[in-house]
Formats: structure tokens, C-alpha cells, sequence
């Protein structure tokens, strides 16, 4: 019986320095709390949450791809130089294509605050304009930080699109 005793004690303070290590390691690993940064928040217009209204694009194959390949090259050089236009003026902070080859063929996302806006602003797209592609559009919430995604990647690329 006193061994059980024994054994019992051992295992309860091997358990406790256990617990007390493993609790020391895991407070050690939670990050510190960022800091607000109130400048930063106005410039992205992010609201308290930081998140901000965007209006979403889905980039949808369009009834009109029969182009020859000398046509449709244009087309996307034309698409290309629209969308670089539009990031430039901070109207459009993400754009991309799907990887596959599905109706849906890529994205945009703009900061402006109505589909309105942003309806004329996919009006501005040399493949809209030839029923290449259409657009799909809807209001988004999403983090402000995507306002800084341009200027983050003119840091990563080495060459234009």
C-alpha cells in the first residue's frame, strides 16, 4: 500500500512540473498583441475590425471567344494594361486568373463602394467590350491590409505582367 502511496506521489508532481512547463511554453509562444495603428487604418479605410467594403469580380468566360489567336492576343495585352491602369489609380487592389480552364477565369477586387462603380470600371475592359470575358460583381467585406497588396508586390516581381 505505501507503494502505491509512493507511486501516486511521484506521478502527481512529475504531472504538476509537467503542467507548469508546458504552461510556460505555450504562454511563451502566444504572440504579443499587434498595435493599432490609427494612421494606417485611415489610409486603408479600414473600419474598427479592420476590414473594409470591396466589390468583388468574378471574370467569366464571355460569349464571344471565337477570335483569331492575332485578335485575342490583343485583347489580353489590352486587358492587361486595363487592369495595371486601374491598380495604378488604387481602384483595383487584386487581380488575378484561375489556374484551370473553367467558365470562371479569374477575379478582381476593387475598392470602391458601389457596384456601380465598379460596373463602369469593368466597362473600361477592352475584353468586356468584345464579349470576351463578362463580370459577375458583389459586395465584399474583407481586411483593409489588401489596400497595401500592390504596393507589396512591386516589391516580389522582377518583371511586368
Amino acid at each position: 500500500m505505501k507503494n502505491i502511496y509512493l507511486i501516486l506521489a511521484i506521478a502527481t508532481i512529475l504531472l504538476a512540473c509537467n503542467s507548469t512547463s508546458n504552461q510556460a511554453v505555450s504562454e511563451s509562444a502566444i504572440p504579443e498583441e499587434s498595435t493599432f495603428d490609427s494612421l494606417l487604418a485611415a489610409e486603408t479605410g479600414a473600419d474598427a475590425y479592420g476590414m473594409r467594403k470591396f466589390i468583388m469580380a468574378n471574370l467569366i468566360a464571355g460569349p464571344n471567344r471565337n477570335q483569331d489567336s492575332t485578335e485575342a492576343a490583343r485583347l489580353q495585352k489590352a486587358h492587361m494594361d486595363n487592369i495595371t491602369h486601374m491598380a495604378e489609380e488604387g481602384k483595383l487592389v487584386l487581380a488575378g486568373p484561375f489556374m484551370d480552364d473553367k467558365e470562371i477565369r479569374g477575379i478582381y477586387v476593387f475598392a470602391v463602394e458601389t457596384i456601380e462603380e465598379a460596373e463602369a470600371l469593368t466597362n473600361s475592359d477592352p475584353a468586356i467590350q468584345a464579349g470576351r470575358l463578362e463580370m459577375e460583381l458583389r459586395p465584399w467585406y474583407g481586411s483593409a491590409a489588401l489596400m497595401k497588396i500592390n504596393e507589396l508586390h512591386k516589391k516580389l516581381s522582377k518583371e511586368k505582367i
